[in-house]
């Protein structure tokens, strides 16, 4: 009988542990219309602008959260963005810009191949990075 206590018991772990484990993983819904990626113990939003044809000085923002989707300040933290659209390579230097947020502008276009790297180390904290295709047509990271 004990056995069997003891058989139920791991099978309910085992069934259980993807969901415990994927919730901390995975990131939460995008509130600002971006992307989520996942940096460290950090949750990133990047917002890219969606419908520019040509190379120009767009802005793009990141926000930063907890994985369960509470603000993090970004008071003293450093950024920046890596962008390849096309053949066009740019970096963005990112600064704080309210609560949770840092924000710049780089010399890109909006191409459904865009790839981001977000490098961001936050007052105190070790750095880390996140990696977007914020508008390949899955949107998923």
């Amino acid at each position: 009988m004990k056995s069997m206590y003891i058989t139920i018991a791991a099978v309910g772990v085992a069934l259980a542990s993807p969901a415990l484990f994927a919730h901390g993983n995975e990131p939460h819904a995008a509130p600002h219309g971006g992307q989520m990626g996942v940096a460290g113990a950090y949750h990133l939003e990047l917002v890219v602008v969606g419908d520019s044809k040509e190379a120009r000085d767009n802005p793009l923002v990141v926000y930063v959260t907890d994985p369960a989707g509470a603000k993090l300040s970004t008071v003293g933290a450093g950024a920046t963005a890596t962008i390849l659209a096309g053949k066009v390579k740019s970096t963005a230097s990112l600064a704080p810009d309210g609560d949770n947020r840092l924000k710049g502008k780089a010399n890109y276009a909006s191409t459904p191949d865009m790839k981001v790297v977000v490098s961001l180390t936050l007052s105190g904290k070790a750095p880390v990075q996140a990696r977007f295709t914020p508008l390949a047509k899955s949107n998923e990271h």
